[in-house]
């Protein structure tokens, strides 16, 4: 079954009682037992819902996966991967990070014995060093958040597989339709699915997709044991989001390519970050493994301080300055004082999250409004 099918009809029948094409919303915590024991998989809703069941199918689908989880938000799907783990284990991930990741790593995770290592992962062997008996997990973002660095997810695999460790891939920026780690060798797939997967801003939900069957029991034992949960409202909306996806996705790829060529070319921009660009450092590597380059872009004010790039910010008219991203709607955010401002100035820096930086999510307005609201803000 090809992409667009599967975001469709993946994991969606019509209902049983009254046809209804759209999966319904079933509203409801406990369900009927005929006798003890006999509940037909449904017992309570905290562990299993019927809508929330077909949306699992559905992203499972959309990651070549046999399993998906569907969770309260993109952390709460983060903690529970971290609680696979055990005090004294040691954890490898990137240097730039989602705020949201690094701040679980260090405040909450950290506090219980187990030991980070945030790398440069722009080559697969910059592990190697780091690797040891207590080595259990490498968490990698790519395209990562914010300054879009692209890491060699079939390469990571390939040495975490030989020292059997679990590789867990957040692939929120590129979405399923431009990326699949699980078919490149990772063991999880993460997403903060009220990104692209949900697409319209109007829903919080994360999700997980695994392939081996032992990973996904430990998965749902702490899934329904600790309670990060979605309700059936919410698992409809990003159903209904899902069947848009390939559609949205084009688009957004489209005008993300059109605006980093526009930025790259004006005058009052500095760096750009954006994986289509030749040379952007591992642009083969995204070729390689995206089926495009996503509508995610950031880029630097041309000797600007803090005071000048709030006023740009808060200058745009079709761009909304919010948090998030992958919504239909254009979102322009500053990550120091928004989705990075748990991180520190010195290693954020490092990275090129500097105070003049400024992220995009590129919507699928029509491109002509788009390109004026950035010519007009950018004065």
């Amino acid at each position: 079954m090809k992409f667009a099918t599967k975001a469709i009809h993946a994991g969606q029948e019509p209902d049983p009682t009254t046809g209804a094409v759209m999966t319904p919303i079933y509203q409801t915590s406990t369900y009927w037992q005929k006798s003890p024991g006999d509940h037909k998989g449904f017992e309570y809703s905290r562990g299993t819902n019927p809508t929330r069941k077909a949306l699992e199918a559905c992203l499972a689908a959309l990651e070549n996966a046999k399993h998906g989880l569907a969770f309260s938000s993109g952390m709460g799907a983060t903690d529970t991967v971290m609680k696979l783990l055990q005090p004294g284990d040691e954890v490898i991930t990137g240097n730039d990070l989602y705020g949201g990741s690094y701040r679980i790593f260090t405040k909450v995770y950290a506090k219980y014995g187990i030991k980070f290592h945030f790398l440069d992962l722009s080559k697969p062997e910059n592990i190697v060093p780091y690797l040891n008996d207590k080595t259990k997990l490498v968490w990698i973002e790519t395209p990562t958040n914010p300054t879009m660095q692209i890491v060699d997810i079939e390469g990571i695999a390939k040495i975490t597989k030989a020292h059997k460790i679990l590789l867990t891939v957040d692939n929120t920026f590129a979405s399923p339709y431009l990326q699949n780690p699980i078919d490149l060798g990772a063991d999880i797939v993460m997403h903060s699915a009220t990104k692209y997967l949900g697409g319209h801003s109007d829903v919080v939900m994360g999700a997980l997709m695994v392939n081996d069957d032992q990973l996904y029991k430990d998965l749902w034992f702490i899934y329904n044991a600790c309670g990060a949960t979605p309700g059936p409202q919410d698992a409809f909306l990003v159903l209904r989001g899902i069947k848009t996806l390939h559609l949205r996705m084009k688009a957004h790829c489209e005008n993300g390519a059109k605006v980093a060529h526009f930025l790259k070319k004006h005058p009052k921009v500095d760096k750009i970050y954006w994986p289509g660009f030749e040379d952007h450092p591992n642009h083969e590597v995204a070729k390689k493994q995206m089926r495009d380059f996503g509508g995610m872009v950031s880029f630097t004010l041309k000797g600007a301080d803090l005071k000048e790039t709030f006023r740009v910010a808060g200058s745009f008219e079709v761009f909304s300055l919010a948090e998030s991203l992958g919504g239909v709607e254009s979102l322009i955010n500053h990550p120091v004082s928004m989705t990075h401002g748990s991180i520190p100035k010195e290693e954020r820096e490092k990275v090129g999250v500097t105070d003049n930086l400024l992220r995009l999510s590129v919507g699928v307005e029509d491109i002509d409004d788009l390109l004026a609201d950035l010519e007009r803000a950018l004065k």
